[in-house]
C-alpha cells in the first residue's frame, strides 16, 4: 500500500492528500452592466421592432408549424395527349401520344 505523505519513490510529498486545507470561498462581487451604446443602441431596437413570434404568443394566435400532417394527395395525369407509355430500352419509359407513335416503337423494339 502507498502512502500519501511519501511519493513511490520515497520522497516525502509537500502537498499531500492527508492533511488537506481548506480554502476559504471568495466573496462574491456583483458585476455592473455598462451602458455602452451598443447596449443602448440593441434596447431601443428591441422596444421599438417587437418580435412577430413574441407577439402572436402573447395573443394566443401562435401556432406551432408540426399541426400539419395531413398526407399529400399523389398527381395524377388527367389529360387527353398521352395515349400511354411505351419501353424503349431496357426500363426507358417514354411517353405514346399517337398510334404511329406507339407502332414505331413496337417496330424498334422487335427489329
Amino acid at each position: 500500500m502507498g502512502s500519501l505523505r511519501y511519493s513511490p519513490t520515497g520522497k516525502r510529498r509537500k502537498n499531500h492528500a492527508a492533511n488537506a486545507t481548506k480554502k476559504k470561498p471568495l466573496p462574491f462581487k456583483r458585476r455592473e452592466v455598462q451602458e455602452t451604446q451598443l447596449n443602448i443602441l440593441r434596447n431601443q431596437q428591441s422596444k421599438q421592432y417587437k418580435s412577430l413570434m413574441e407577439e402572436a404568443m402573447a395573443n394566443g394566435t401562435w401556432m406551432s408549424q408540426a399541426g400539419d400532417t395531413a398526407k399529400k394527395e399523389s398527381p395524377k395525369y388527367t389529360g387527353t395527349l398521352v395515349k400511354g407509355i411505351a419501353t424503349m430500352h431496357k426500363s426507358n419509359a417514354v411517353p405514346v401520344i399517337s398510334q404511329q407513335e406507339a407502332e414505331d416503337i413496337a417496330k424498334m423494339r422487335r427489329g
